[in-house]
């Protein structure tokens, strides 16, 4: 079973930047789609990006022009680079990855991002 472990996150001031890492047990390659996820209190998880095995990226409008995701081979690390940080974007932020064949769906443990004003 694949599991996936968040780190990176932290308090920043409005306007900040922040990097958020997803380390796979498995290699991303043989993950169909990987994204981040983010839950503010009192609020549904929404979805923030995605990319695929294929390279494309897709973002929320929400976040669209601020947040990045990139992979890193070598570390076989997926990263959400998030900048011009505002308080709304405060929330708990999950990876998560699906495989198509067999169709499963893994989560991480979560990691906290607090956007001071």
């Amino acid at each position: 079973q694949v599991q996936l472990v968040e780190s990176g996150g932290g308090l920043v001031q409005a306007g900040g930047s922040l990097r958020l890492s997803c380390v796979p047990s498995v290699r991303y390659f043989s993950l169909d789609v990987m994204g981040w996820y983010r839950q503010a209190p009192g609020k549904q998880r929404e979805l923030v990006g995605i990319t695929t095995s294929a390279g494309t990226t897709s973002y929320a409008d929400s976040v669209k022009g601020r947040f990045t995701i990139s992979r890193d081979a070598a570390k076989n690390t997926v990263y959400l680079q998030m900048n011009s940080l505002k308080p709304e974007d405060t929330a708990v932020y999950y990876c998560n990855a699906i495989t198509l064949s067999p169709r499963l769906e893994y989560w991480g443990q979560g990691t906290q991002v607090t956007v001071s004003s």
